[in-house]
């Protein structure tokens, strides 16, 4: 059985004392729900405040991306050795790294690469846009974005890699894809990618996530698909009665 698994994007927002007051408001009710693994991903300024808060929570804490190197001339970038100080779990390939940052597949599986290092848990975002989408190129995208990504990564660490798909056109819209079309797109596309790098074993040992335009009123309809394990969730994160409710949608 895979543990449901949800990640908090907090994306850029929320300042120090924001997230001090965020993370005080929902942490009482996270504590009290084992059954899922729980992460919050904060801005980096304020990762230094949310650890001291969530020492011994039970309640995760990631990076929202990291370079690959582990130190250098890389003025504004983060290394991975600076993100494991506080951190356990990394965003990586977020498709607003990819849209805006010219992030391609290669850069991703670098930065995996550097998590393996480091031995931090990756969450690793795929995912189409709305003319990939249109065009119907779904499976193609998907499954280079993810046989990419995983590449020379090694089996042991490939089991314990976290996937999030993310429909591009479903992000930050409000347009949200149906549970039934996200399993598809995890169950014929994804794992399938996974396996053909890694075997069938560790392909139903990875946990996938959905993402996009997450609610606390549709969240249930994507947990009850068989291969979806969770939720990487944009801005109901920043709602604590819509994440919480999220939260509560996996435990069922």
């Amino acid at each position: 059985m895979r543990k449901p698994f949800i990640a908090g994007n907090w994306k850029m927002n929320k300042t120090i004392a924001e997230t001090r007051d965020l993370i005080l408001k929902m942490s009482a009710t996270l504590r009290e729900i084992k059954t899922v693994e729980k992460v919050l991903c904060p801005p980096f300024m304020s990762l230094m405040s949310a650890s001291a808060l969530l020492e011994d929570s039970g309640i995760g804490l990631g990076a929202q991306n990291m370079h690959w190197e582990e130190k250098g001339a890389f003025t504004g970038e983060i290394s991975p050795v600076m993100v494991k100080e506080l951190c356990d779990y990394v965003i990586l390939g977020h498709s607003e790294r990819r849209a805006f940052f010219g992030e391609t597949d290669e850069i991703v599986n670098r930065k995996l690469i550097a998590a393996q290092t480091f031995d931090l848990t990756p969450i690793v975002c795929v995912g189409e846009t709305l003319e990939q989408y249109e065009s119907k190129q779904t499976r193609e995208v998907v499954s280079r974005q993810t046989s990419n990504g995983l590449r020379n990564i090694s089996p042991e660490f490939a089991a314990h890699i976290v996937v999030a798909y993310e429909p591009v056109w479903a992000i930050g819209t409000g347009k949200a894809s149906t549970g039934e079309a996200a399993n598809v797109v995890i169950k014929d596309f994804i794992r399938p990618a996974i396996a053909g790098s890694y075997g069938e074993q560790t392909a139903q040992a990875i946990r996938v996530l959905y993402g996009g335009s997450v609610t606390g009123s549709n969240a249930a309809e994507f947990f009850a698909q068989p291969d979806i394990d969770g939720a990487l969730v944009g801005g109901a994160s920043l709602k604590v009665d819509d994440f919480v409710a999220i939260i509560r949608s996996a435990v069922k």
